[in-house]
């Protein structure tokens, strides 16, 4: 079996073999091929079939580079383009076996993609994401009640025809702190090469890998909200130049970036993020589970400089999984800039009980200042997810508790929806 963090898992050139069975998604197959097709077609849903089985409960997959996997697979028939219109769209979103839960994927995949003969594009695919998150807030004698967005974006992929290289578009358009509008519109602009074996090449502005959930995507997060070290150090995106690599015993990503974070400023200074994992039960084929053990720093300057460093390891064993994340920072540039010397953790446990109901807890502990004492922050959560499409429509419950040692303890449960078009 093989396992990848959020930018990580490839096999060879994508265009010229079937995926390995970790980013394959077979949304829609055409049962009118000639016998010899359809034999390949039937493999590839029995190979499916037989990963739902085995769709380990996990914190983290290749969310990041999954839907252009999943674009290449469609199979939707351009030859017939007005072959929807046999049923409604209700009728065919209802029948998509969207069972997956390791990867994102997308209601409306087939509709939303699309063919060209003519020009240097290949392929699109355009899609929509969103997630609200409903939240009741208890602290001490107060009570609150607040409705916020965990992302709101849209985009497009997009193959050229020379089959090594692909293109992502993606807006978002939930408002941020710090910002203008119009600096947090853009996240993701990137070429992207495959042409080396076992690599990638990114150029652009992407998700950039500070820690390992600190830079997995937001679409099969397992919390509504991400790690107290994941959403300050990490989360963010970059523009420069990154090389990801991927064999059964490693996977890593470096990349060279520019410091600015939501195109603030032009070229501030430079970082570096590199992050390397390493898979010792990686050539068993998942026979003794998934160990994963990593580690990676980021290091720039922006005004000052910041250094962050992490480290990373996880089991999963069937529908069991457990993780560690640890992380320490002098300075940093997540969201926003600190020169505080910071460091946290967080350990996961989940447990699929069937494979639309999984169940998780997570202990986090955060301190944002080593210099003063007594100001840890630390939260104990306990979660649900329901997938009724895989993740493309999904049902969250959360309960967090939050002991803070210098303000007052609170409580807050959360309710949240997410939909991927």
């Amino acid at each position: 079996m093989l396992f990848a963090p959020p930018v990580f898992a490839f096999g060879k050139n994508k265009h010229s073999e079937i995926k390995p069975a970790e980013t394959q998604e077979v949304i829609h197959l055409d049962v009118t091929k000639n016998e010899t097709e359809q034999a390949s077609v039937e493999d590839i849903q029995k190979k499916n079939n037989d990963w739902v089985q085995k769709d380990v409960v996990r914190d983290n997959v290749d969310t990041e580079f999954s839907i252009f996997d999943n674009l290449f697979d469609t199979d939707k028939d351009f030859d017939h383009p007005f072959k929807f219109e046999e049923e409604s769209l209700f009728g065919r979103i209802y029948k998509k076996k969207l069972e997956r839960t390791s990867i994102p994927s997308y209601l409306l995949q087939d509709e939303l993609t699309f063919k060209y003969k003519k020009g240097p594009i290949d392929r699109v695919q355009f899609y929509g994401a969103y997630q609200g998150n409903f939240g009741f807030n208890f602290e001490g004698a107060d009570y609150d009640t607040d409705y916020g967005f965990g992302f709101m974006e849209a985009g497009v992929v997009g193959d050229f025809k020379d089959k090594n290289t692909d293109f992502k578009l993606q807006f978002n358009f939930k408002p941020g702190e710090n910002r203008t509008y119009l600096q947090g519109l853009v996240t993701d602009a990137y070429i992207m090469n495959t042409r080396i074996p076992h690599h990638k090449i990114i150029v652009g502005n992407s998700r950039n890998q500070v820690g390992f959930e600190g830079g997995m995507g937001s679409y099969v997060l397992p919390f509504a909200m991400r790690s107290q070290i994941s959403r300050t150090f990490g989360n963010t995106r970059a523009l420069g130049l990154r090389v990801v690599g991927d064999y059964d015993l490693v996977d890593y990503s470096l990349a060279l970036n520019s410091s600015d974070r939501f195109f603030k400023s032009f070229f501030p200074g430079a970082e570096f993020t590199g992050w390397v994992n390493f898979k010792p039960l990686g050539k068993t084929d998942g026979k003794y589970g998934i160990l994963v053990l990593g580690g990676g720093l980021n290091a720039g300057h922006n005004d000052t400089d910041y250094t962050v460093g992490g480290a990373y390891a996880s089991y999963r064993y069937k529908k069991f999984m457990a993780n560690f994340e640890y992380a320490i920072a002098d300075g940093y540039n997540g969201t926003y800039r600190s020169t505080d010397k910071a460091e946290g953790f967080y350990t996961t446990i989940a447990y699929r009980i069937t494979q639309k109901l999984h169940i998780l807890a997570r202990y986090d502990q955060f301190d944002p200042n080593r210099d003063i004492a007594d100001n840890k922050r630390r939260e104990y959560s306990i979660g649900l997810n329901y997938f009724i499409k895989g993740q493309a429509l999904r049902l969250i419950l959360n309960y967090v508790f939050c002991d803070n040692e210098n303000t007052e303890d609170s409580h807050r449960i959360i309710l949240g929806t997410q939909i991927l078009l």
